[in-house]
This record gives structure tokens, sequence and C-alpha cells, in this order.
């Protein structure tokens, strides 16, 4: 009964937002007139992509560049990445100037009518003209095509209808060009453009909200870019904290990070991996210069912010490693950090630089959400081989060594040693995590 219901209800909320559909009109023309006779440099839109990273969503593994078919779980059901090439029947080589910036900045495609947010048509809004101009000219004229057929949905009707975007879009696209902040040199509004728009770095590191909306995509409070909880992962805070954030970096830190994927304070994991090794490597360093100082510029997230909760002081303490030296580790974590971590990340949790990540002090480690630290404990990890560092050092996965009660013990040490005061973690939430990577 309660299941009929249920599908009555769905049903019900549909029709009436079918009846009042006609007031959220399609978007128009995205492109000043003027650009129309613009010539589109590839070249420099070859290096835009690169910034975008728009081979990561769009190519399934193993497969054809830019051809879609990647997938991407939702509550609701599999969503899968559209072909981007400039094939006629697949892709988008039937696209005009126009269609592709209602795609890129309003989320409307030609194929498929409103696409999922997944797509972050919202930083992509922010795009100068000429940036977007340039984009297309690249996929027109410098991708190849392929003639491979997009991926339906696996999600069920009537939720897979998509005229319903047009209330989120409405309530959520803001669809104003980047405009710099007076006062602001132009490096500082480089780095803004960049990472509010192309790099769209607030898709992950930003909350999201009852709707599942990006609270802030355009950095004008204090939870833009303060960590987010997104598909069983926890983005970290990119915001000025010292403890869960990046508030102990320097400029040349971040650089480091995003031309490597290692840097003095943590390396790269998850998705991260994908966006140095298909992106951010390549990225000019004024670019990544200017990206730099922008994230310097941010002011410390509010307590229980992004990351739930807020150390009182996070310092570094040797307490761990005398108690390592006097022989005095008895209890489950520490024991298990001793056999399966210490050889790399060292007895003082200090790892080794630009090799071996340091654990104390870590902004991933000290995450409120230990999501992340338990999906790499688990899985483990491999380094991007990057040209300013070629090997692509692993952690070895342990999730076939230890069940989830011990997986908890050895985040919680971790998570409270060196100085480290992150909430201990629970057996229920590693067998979260292991369920999640399994399916």
């Amino acid at each position: 009964m309660k299941k009929t219901l249920s599908i009555l209800g769905v049903v019900v909320v549909v029709a009436a937002a079918a009846a009042i559909a006609t007031v959220v009109p399609a978007p128009k023309v995205a492109v000043a007139a003027a650009l129309q006779q613009r010539q589109g440099d590839a070249e420099h839109g070859a290096y835009l992509a690169r910034v975008g990273d728009c081979i990561a969503c769009h190519t399934a593994k193993g497969g054809t560049p830019f051809a879609g078919g990647l997938a991407f779980p939702t509550p609701m059901g599999k969503i899968y990445s559209s072909n981007i090439t400039p094939d006629h029947a697949q892709g988008i080589g039937d696209y005009s100037l126009d269609d592709f910036a209602l795609a890129m900045r309003h989320g409307v495609g030609r194929k498929h009518g409103r696409l999922y947010p997944a797509m972050p048509y919202t930083a992509y809004a922010k795009l100068s003209d000429e940036d977007l101009q340039d984009l297309y000219a690249y996929f027109m004229t410098k991708v190849p095509a392929s003639g491979k057929a997009d991926h339906a949905s696996s999600i069920p009707w009537p939720l897979s209808m998509r005229w319903p975007l047009a209330f989120w879009d409405k309530a959520f696209l803001d669809e104003h060009r980047f405009q710099p902040t007076a006062g602001k040199d132009a490096e500082w509004n480089r780095g803004a453009y960049l990472v509010q728009g192309l790099a769209h770095c607030s898709t992950c590191h930003t909350p999201r909200g009852y709707a599942l909306q990006e609270v802030d995509v355009s950095g004008t409070t204090d939870r833009f870019l303060s960590g987010s909880e997104l598909d069983s992962s926890s983005p970290i805070n990119l915001r000025g904290n010292d403890d869960t954030g990046l508030g102990r970096w320097s400029a040349d830190d971040i650089v480091a990070l995003l031309q490597s994927g290692r840097g003095p304070h943590s390396a790269v994991s998850g998705p991260m991996v994908e966006v140095v090794a298909n992106s951010t490597q390549f990225m000019h360093p004024d670019d990544l210069k200017a990206i730099a100082v922008y994230l310097k510029s941010l002011s410390p997230a509010p307590q229980n912010g992004g990351s739930r909760y807020s150390p009182s002081d996070e310092k570094a303490s040797d307490s761990t490693l005398q108690m390592f030296m006097a022989g005095k580790a008895n209890d489950v974590g520490s024991r298990m950090y001793m056999d399966s971590c210490a050889a790399c990340h060292r007895l003082n949790g200090q790892g080794q630089t630009r090799v071996f990540p340091a654990l104390a002090g870590n902004p991933m480690v000290l995450h409120g959400n230990p999501d992340s630290l338990i999906a790499v404990i688990l899985a483990g990890s491999r380094l991007p081989s990057t040209a300013a560092a070629p090997s692509d050092l692993a952690m070895p996965p342990f999730k076939w060594r230890y069940n989830d009660e011990e997986i908890a013990a050895l985040a919680t040490f971790v998570r409270g040693a060196w100085g480290n005061h992150a909430p201990a973690v629970s057996a229920d939430q590693v067998a979260r995590i292991r369920k999640h990577q399994e399916n």
C-alpha cells in the first residue's frame, strides 16, 4: 500500500509540474553576435579542454577519447556521459556555436534536451565568449569523430524525464559571465576565473544543498570550496583553515601538488589523480600560480562548515613517536599501523616528502567525514605519473587483509595520532564504503 501511494505521489507531482512547465522557457542564443564572425583558436581550445579535464568524464575506461559512455552512479540509477566528438550522427558535429554555448552554459543539448547537472554547466556558465568559441573550434576541428552511440541511463520513468530539470536550473543556475573583482590584480582574477569556471573546482569541493546544488558557485561566501561529502568520498576544504584546509600550505606547495600530484603536506588520491594526470600537470605555470594565489586568498571556513567539525587547535606532537619507540603501541590501530603503514609513512607520520604523503596534519585525514581516508585504506591508491614526478608509486589495498572493525581501528588511530584530533571511525562507516566500492 505504501509503495502504491509513493508511486501515485510521484505521478501527481510529475503531472502538476508538467502543467506549469511552460513558465520556464528554454534559453535562447548564448553567444554575442559580434563573435559569430571571429575565427576560433583551436590550439588554445585544446589547452582549455585540458584545463576543464573534459576527457575524464567523456571517455569510458579503455574507450575512444571524448566518445562518452562513462557511468555515473546516482541514487536513482546510472547516467552516462555523452559523445562530444564531431560525429554528425552520434556526437556534436551538427552543433552550431550557439548550440554548443547552450549546452556549456545552460545545460541544454540538441539530442537530449536538458542535461543532468553532473555536467558542470553551472561553472562553465562563467566562461568568456572567446574561450567558449576556442573550445568549440577545438572539438569541431581537432578531435577525431566517433560514431559511438550514447548509452541510455538506467533511471526509471518517470524520474528519467528531463524537462523538470528546467526548474532546477531556474532555481540554481547563475548564468552571469565571470566579472573581474575590482581592487584585485590580474593574477588573482585569472585564478578566480579558472577556479570558478573551467576548472570547476567547486563541483567537488563545495558543500551541496537539499536539491544537490552547490551552495555557492561564485565564491561569495565562506562555504565556497569548504569541503564536501560526495559519492562516498570527502573532498577536502580548499580554504585557509590550518587544520582541514590549505592554511599551512604555501602557494608553491599548491602548485607542486597540481603539477606532480605530490606536495609536502599531502598527495592526491581518488578523482584528483585523474585531474592531475589529465589536466593540471599540463597547465601553464602562470595559470597554476594564479590558482594558488586565489586559493590562498580565501578566508578559513566557519566552524562546522564543509568538514563538519573544527579541531580546537591542531598541533604537531611527538607523543605518538615516543609511544612507538618505547614499545607501548598496544591497541589494535597502532599495531596495525606499525605492521602495514610505518614503512612508508614513518613512525612520526611525516612520510617522505614528495614520495609518501605525511599523515600528520593531512587535510584528508583531518576531514570531519572520513570517507576518502577509508576509501584509500580499502582500495589503495596510485600516484599519477607526471613530467614533474614520473614514478607512479602505489599504496596497496587492505580490503582483503583487514575486516571492517580493523580498518576502523586503523583509521581512528591515524586521525588521532601525531597531534591529529579528528573524530573516530566506526565499522559501519567502513562497511558502507566497502559496499560502495564493490558496486
